[in-house]
């Protein structure tokens, strides 16, 4: 570490006695002194009530103090009328957005309640989906790396293991909340990432992110909050009448954590920089790069796949926001890029959280999406459109994402939604996958063995 934790650090002996501002007075020490000893005690305190891989209540408690006293409003000017709060602005812009939506979707409202939120309460209310979504990746990793560990390490450890799983928790969950933090500060709805953060039946709006945004755009506020109200309706929509999307999202983040391998030579290297007696050595060792998982094959496949979902998602809901609200919002174009620029460049927040997790929350290919599900929308209704969802076999693939034409053809050679048929569509993806394992393999074989290594 470069700078000496808590504004310790070694005096230098030639300026004792000298008047010198930066050193601490003996008043000014003591006082550091039991401000570190206070924020240990927490930190132990919090260690002590986490048994999962990561400290959720530390990374919360993070989170809100990064935040501060600015996280907690969620009031602003935005709205139909000056005199309007947070709430009331939300309401009437999510009630109008629904309307508007209802000629746009076959799918009925989802959101029982619309709300403002501050970033602080983003950070309470999603909190449960984070936990879902980062431990599996978290168990994965440090089952791994402790259960790697050479025989001399676990017994040199001895029942400091398990202090040192507790050290690790704490350790990623400082990192969650830190990241959580970024994030509370940029996200302008509950769903703008494309997951299902928010509690069932919540639509949600932050309205003090939002006027940070609308600053950058010469448009009306109250236009900026409808367009944004409707893209978090449609989310919801999709949400809560798709019954499997929810759990096949999140279930696509086990499977990524259920393929992480940690690479056992790197341990071994490591092993003698880890100083059981000593906390901060692991986390030193956690943030070094030598613990971070080999993306396999598997990962690559399961990465991929939450890609796609994720662009379909996002692309449907582009499609039906334009189609029921572009006609009635004057700006609704250039919002609608400037969102999509926003969602495919991503900011530090979600690379912080890429970083972490090892999961990019971006639709790459959103405009793929938009493209595939405007031309099955206009050859063959809102209808058809809509049942695609009734079943995941029956959505597009990352290969009909390259061909949206062939997609749609083949939606129409089906002549009516009855007649599209699950099985068909799953044996087609199954046999996408199994050329791709199949170029896996022979590319395996192609690949020439190391020297000294015996050919499989």
């Amino acid at each position: 570490m470069s700078n000496p934790p808590f504004g310790f650090g070694p005096s230098d002996p030639d300026k004792r006695g000298e008047n010198d501002p930066s050193e601490p007075s003996g008043a000014e020490a003591f006082n550091q002194l039991g401000q570190m000893l206070s924020q240990l005690g927490q930190m132990l305190s919090q260690a002590g009530t986490s048994s999962g891989p990561v400290n959720y209540d530390l990374a919360k408690q993070i989170a809100l103090q990064s935040l501060g006293s600015a996280g907690n409003t969620g009031e602003s000017r935005l709205g139909f009328s000056g005199g309007d709060d947070s709430n009331a602005a939300v309401r009437d812009a999510a009630h109008l957005a629904e309307l508007w939506l209802d000629a746009g979707t076959q799918f009925p409202a989802g959101a029982t309640s619309a709300v403002a939120w501050s970033p602080r309460t983003w950070v309470e209310k999603t909190l449960p989906t984070w936990q879902r979504l980062c431990d599996p990746v978290a168990r994965q990793v440090s089952g791994a790396w402790m259960e790697a560990l050479p025989a001399e390490a676990k017994e040199a450890a001895g029942p400091l293991l398990q202090m040192m799983g507790q050290m690790g928790g704490m350790a990623f969950g400082s990192q969650l909340g830190q990241a959580l933090a970024q994030l509370a500060q940029e996200m302008l709805t509950a769903s703008e990432i494309g997951l299902p953060l928010a509690p069932a039946g919540t639509s949600a709006l932050l309205p003090a992110n939002i006027e940070k945004f609308a600053a950058g755009l010469e448009l009306p506020n109250s236009e900026i909050l409808v367009f944004l109200a409707a893209r978090e309706a449609a989310h919801q929509r999709l949400f809560t009448h798709v019954p499997w999307l929810r759990q096949r999202l999140l279930a696509t983040v086990e499977e990524f954590a259920h393929g992480i391998s940690v690479d056992t030579s790197a341990l071994e290297s490591l092993a003698g920089r880890i100083d059981p007696a000593n906390p901060a050595s692991i986390e030193e060792a956690m943030s070094s790069g030598l613990l971070e998982p080999q993306t396999t094959d598997e990962q690559k496949a399961a990465l991929r796949r939450l890609e796609t979902l994720l662009a379909l998602v996002e692309g449907w809901v582009d499609v039906v926001v334009a189609d029921a609200v572009g006609d009635r919002l004057p700006g609704a174009d250039a919002l609608r890029e400037t969102l999509r620029r926003r969602r495919a460049t991503g900011g530090p927040a979600e690379q912080t959280f890429a970083t972490l997790v090892g999961l990019e929350l971006r639709p790459r290919r959103m405009r793929d999406a938009s493209n595939l599900w405007k031309l099955v929308g206009d050859r063959h209704g809102v209808e058809k459109r809509d049942g695609l969802w009734s079943h995941p076999d029956l959505m597009p693939t990352a290969e009909d994402l390259d061909e949206p034409i062939d997609f749609a053809d083949r939606v129409g050679e089906t002549g009516s939604l009855d007649d599209l048929d699950p099985i068909a569509e799953l044996e087609r993806t199954q046999q996408s996958e199994q050329s791709e394992r199949s170029e896996r393999e022979q590319k395996s074989k192609d690949t020439p063995p190391e020297e000294g290594e015996t050919p499989a």
